[in-house]
């Protein structure tokens, strides 16, 4: 029988069916929603908050309403179509194809050994019935056996037998595969390629990590094949970060998701809170109990029913001293996103409410980034939500203007920002300390943009207005000017101030390569096409620098969840980037790098064990057992409904520097201090140094505590530390500052007041 040419339109990575993406839910309102669903609140849940008990009947209406037709992430129920389709049909090409499908569909929804079978059936029935298949077709019905093989290896391992070492490059240890029959069908599959394709670098990726996970790399890798072993080498030793999340409790399994450290319940002690984007997967609290331990308080904390959010962001947006949560959904998924985000209000002692509604929240656009800010100092923090445009239909991002009364008012418009895009990174940062802070978008597949805070439009205008009252006011588009547009595609982004100068520079990762295989050629110094990140210097005049190259960061990394911190105190940021993509076949190590004392970055990855190959995810650093060091909270787990996987939190060993942390509370200013700079002055060996931060929660993917965590280096005494306010422009002047000790710091009072939490082992 001749090959039809359905063969010819196979595509060789798995992520490849498409289908049209349709909308779910355009209801005007959660009251429309709830009642086409006819859900009733469950009796114990009667006494729930109205708008709690409003958004899980959405939430729940729209996951028994979404068709495996349209979104691609529902993979179990899609296999089941397609294999219902091909039992269906009599003829023989259309029956293979849709056992292809059906294939694709099992392996994404973590049933690999079905979906090995399926395959072996298919290539058994194309070679006895005498079809006529191309090399081509062939070669990727046999890539995509190679990659269900490496997916049983995982699921049999890595998952069944998880443990601290899993999935780290260059895999070892306890970390080598105990079922080994998986590894053994890729490395005999992908040898077998590789005779046709010798040059194709992702085929060579996948072999040379399939001989990872036995133990044989790199002694038994093909000569030709072979990645050498020190390409892995870290720049610098940053000394073992162990994996504690399993033995804590932490070790979350779960998709793609974002994570929040923060002090929920005002006990002194930094909680954790989680969420996974699957239509039904729980968003979890865990509480930090102040001894070495975490207990999980969901149920207590208001959350059960509240569900999904590919990421959350931070911010006590109604000044009560309680820290609030938005949570972000719809992202990836065009039309078929059209999901409401959460305003989670934290009522006190870490119980939440869900008040999106009521504060005049509810849209329904696909987003995943969001960014707090009080852009007119009004002392109430506004919010702006980068939403994604990638059809015909227009989803305009949002600047809600906090009204001081627990509503918000859209002005994206009005202002000047109603930006669209593919909006795949959002954040604020005030780069020429005019006081105002300004935006920076990060877009994938059109131009990013800065967008300059030039005050009120009317000078005239009284800036002293009561708060809640809407002052006309102009954002500017300044990135063509600033030299900020690069990468076109792109995905995380944030503000800081990477070399201490007092001026925030920017870091904005590229999004976009041919396969996994620009990772393997990059790491062997061989031509690739992936786009690579962009650091921008501050010129301190408007205008920024390009100075990747020379901070050493002219690398492929694949970025999706980010975030930054101190990890040996030595006074300069450093960050971590979470990889991959949806598609399966990009397992590439995540990835960290330490900032070296302004000039440049080193990879430390292998040296902290950071390069995990799951997807990475919502990132946040974290002095969780309040030792003066930042530890690391990272979500794993990519987006096919089979492709979750255990959450990571990297204990920091220690570095012997020195270091403060500041709990600083606005009074006029926003109650989350968000916006403050914070400039400390340390005495040296060599003399004086600077060391600047702006209270934010981090980058755009990923929540880091607002509590300040400083590190001061080989520091011999604080000389002072001033504290910006953004609401009133003054500075605060502090001396008599003890290294090495917690602070309690308001805009009301002119000395901090020390306080000591109590320090635990986590490593126990």
């Amino acid at each position: 029988m001749q090959e039809r040419s359905v063969w010819e339109s196979l595509v060789r990575t798995v992520g490849t069916v498409v289908i049209t993406f349709v909308s779910v839910c355009s209801c005007a309102n959660v009251a429309a929603a709830t009642e086409a669903a006819g859900a009733q609140p469950e009796p114990s849940q009667a006494i729930r908050p109205i708008g709690t008990q409003r958004m899980v009947q959405l939430l729940e209406y729209i996951a028994q309403q979404s068709d495996p037709r349209g979104n691609a992430y529902l993979n179990g129920q899609r296999a089941d179509l397609y294999a219902a389709k091909f039992a269906a049909v009599t003829d023989m090409s259309l029956k293979l194809s849709d056992q292809i499908n059906t294939s694709v569909e099992l392996i994404r929804a973590g049933r690999a050994r079905q979906g090995i079978e399926l395959i072996q059936t298919v290539l058994q029935t194309i070679s006895q019935g005498g079809f006529g298949l191309s090399d081509q077709s062939r070669n990727e019905i046999n890539e995509l056996l190679a990659l269900a093989y490496l997916r049983q290896a995982e699921q049999e391992n890595c998952i069944g037998h998880h443990d601290t070492d899993s999935c780290l490059v260059p895999i070892k240890g306890s970390g080598v595969h105990i079922e080994r029959d998986g590894s053994r069908g890729a490395i005999q599959t992908y040898e077998q390629l590789l005779q046709a394709d010798p040059d194709n670098m992702e085929l060579i990726w996948l072999l040379n990590l399939a001989y990872m996970t036995l133990g044989e790399y790199p002694d038994k890798v093909p000569s030709p094949y072979r990645i050498p072993v020190g390409v892995f080498d870290s720049d610098y030793d940053i000394k073992r970060f162990p994996d504690v999340a399993a033995r804590l409790g932490l070790a979350v399994f779960s998709l793609a998701g974002g994570s929040i450290t923060e002090d929920f319940d005002l006990d002194g002690d930094l909680d954790l809170m989680v969420s996974g984007w699957g239509l039904r997967e729980q968003i979890r609290y865990f509480r930090n109990n102040g001894d070495g331990s975490f207990t999980e308080q969901t149920k207590e904390a208001g959350l059960i029913g509240i569900v999904g959010g590919l990421n959350m962001v931070l911010a006590d947006y109604d000044n009560n001293g309680h820290a609030d949560v938005l949570v972000l959904r719809g992202a990836w998924l065009d039309e078929y996103g059209k999901h409401p985000n959460s305003l989670l209000r934290n009522t006190g002692n870490a119980v939440f409410e869900d008040v999106t509604e009521a504060a005049g929240l509810i849209s329904y656009h696909p987003t995943q980034t969001a960014s707090w800010a009080d852009y007119n100092n009004d002392g109430w923090l506004d919010l702006f939500v980068g939403n994604e445009t990638v059809s015909t239909n227009k989803h305009p991002c949002q600047l809600y203007h906090n009204n001081g009364d627990g509503t918000f008012t859209d002005i994206a418009a009005k202002v000047g920002v109603a930006h669209l895009g593919h909006i795949k990174g959002v954040a604020f940062g005030d780069y020429d300390n005019d006081g105002r802070p300004d935006l920076y978008i990060s877009s994938r597949g059109h131009p990013n943009a800065l967008y300059h805070n030039d005050g009120p439009a009317d000078p005239a205008v009284d800036p002293q207005a009561k708060p809640g009252t809407f002052l006309p006011w102009r954002f500017r588009d300044v990135s063509s000017q600033a030299h900020v547009q690069e990468p076109i595609p792109s995905f995380p982004t944030w503000f800081f101030d990477y070399n201490n100068d007092g001026w925030l520079d920017i870091l904005v990762f590229g999004y976009h390569w041919t396969s996994v295989g620009d990772v393997a050629a990059n790491y062997m110094g061989k031509p690739h096409k992936a786009e690579l990140p962009r650091l921008y210097r501050n010129d301190q005049d408007g205008t920024f620098t390009n100075v990747t190259a020379e901070a050493h960061l002219d690398k492929v990394m694949m970025p999706m969840g980010c975030n930054f911190g101190d990890l040996d105190n030595d006074g300069f940021l450093d960050f971590y980037v979470g990889t991959g993509t949806p598609n399966l076949r990009s397992v590439a190590p995540n990835r960290m790098f330490r900032n070296a004392g302004g000039k440049f970055f080193q990879d430390v990855t292998t040296a902290g064990g950071f390069g995990h190959i799951q997807k990475g995810h919502g990132v946040a650093f974290a002095d969780l057992d309040h030792d003066g060091d930042q530890d690391v909270y990272a979500v794993m787990g990519g987006a096919y409904s089979g492709d979750g996987f255990f959450n990571a939190l990297y204990l920091n060993p220690g570095h012997g520097n020195h270091w403060i942390t500041l709990r600083i509370r606005g009074v006029q200013s926003n109650r989350s201090a968000i916006g403050a700079r914070i400039h400390v002055r340390v005495t040296t060996a060599d003399g004086s140094v600077d060391i600047h931060r702006r209270v934010t929660t981090g980058g755009s993917f990923g929540c880091s505590s607002l509590r300040q965590e400083i590190g001061l280096g080989s520091a011999s005494a604080i000389d002072f530390i001033d504290i910006h306010w953004p609401t009133t422009g003054k500075t605060q002047h502090i001396t008599g500052l003890e290294m090495d000790r917690f602070y309690d710091v308001r805009e009301d009072q002119e000395q901090p007041t020390p306080y000591q939490p109590p320090r635990f082992n986590l490593a126990d």
